[in-house]
């Protein structure tokens, strides 16, 4: 198992850098492993939430792969969905969900948010009440380039949101991260709404893992590290959480200043 370059710790949360993605994936995974195992035999069951995106791949295939983990026993779910498009869209997160993780282990339940729903308040409504149904005891999150978690962009961040999961516009930013990605092809594609979780809901986790991997996130990371926790980069949330560890390669962590 690799060990980090170097950790440190801003406010509550803990920060560990490794010199490449492979070096986290290889700490992270089965560090996953041992935690979820040990939740399942204290409680009998387990439920997490997974992140979508590029930081998420290896991480996913590797867990599902490599990680001895008894997902009969878990219950996942997600933590956003664009509005528009089905589950077997290609750029949906279901049909990357299920790719990566349903389709190679016999998981509890997969709940999925379903992006075509013609109600989408009843549908936020509806998935959240599969979310209350258990206690969270692990989420992983990746970081926007504006600072995003999930599709709670700056625009519509709220540290204080009344609404469990809810109906977003996408900010212009957030749409074209996801053409940069490869995730569509142009962003007249990528739709103008998706359904997220909100910031509150996914800091009830008992345990957060977040992903930050290469140089566009170098700025965003020292932002989100050095300066004030604001809705302005949703991501600095995390500094409150003592739950939470932010993981970065290199690239990610290179602009951070006067905190190592």
């Amino acid at each position: 198992m690799s060990t980090p370059l170097r950790t440190f710790q801003v406010d509550a949360l803990q920060v560990e850098v490794y010199r490449h993605e492979a070096d986290l994936v290889s700490h992270l995974v089965p560090q996953t492993q041992s935690y979820l195992n040990e939740v399942i035999d204290r409680q009998g069951s387990a439920a997490a939430i997974l992140a979508s995106g590029a930081s998420q791949i290896k991480l996913l295939n590797d867990l599902t792969t490599f990680g001895e983990i008894d997902w009969a026993r878990i219950t996942l779910f997600h933590l956003d969905e664009y509005l528009g498009i089905g589950g077997t869209h290609p750029a949906s997160f279901q049909t990357y969900m299920r790719e990566l993780v349903a389709e190679k282990v016999a998981v509890r339940k997969f709940n999925y948010l379903a992006g075509d729903t013609v109600e989408p308040i009843a549908e936020c409504d509806r998935y959240y009440q599969l979310l209350s149904a258990q206690s969270i005891d692990l989420c992983f999150l990746g970081i926007g380039e504006t600072g995003h978690i999930a599709f709670n962009d700056p625009e519509v961040a709220d540290f204080e949101d009344r609404y469990p999961v809810k109906l977003v516009k996408l900010a212009e930013k957030s749409r074209q991260q996801q053409v940069n990605t490869g995730f569509f092809d142009r962003i007249e594609a990528v739709p103008q709404y998706a359904m997220t979780l909100t910031l509150p809901t996914i800091c009830q986790a008992k345990q957060i893992s977040c992903l930050a991997l290469g140089a566009r996130k170098a700025d965003i990371i020292n932002t989100m590290l050095n300066g004030e926790i604001s809705p302005t980069c949703p991501a600095s949330i995390l500094r409150k959480y003592a739950g939470a560890t932010l993981y970065l390669d290199e690239a990610a962590a290179s602009k951070i200043r006067n905190l190592e």
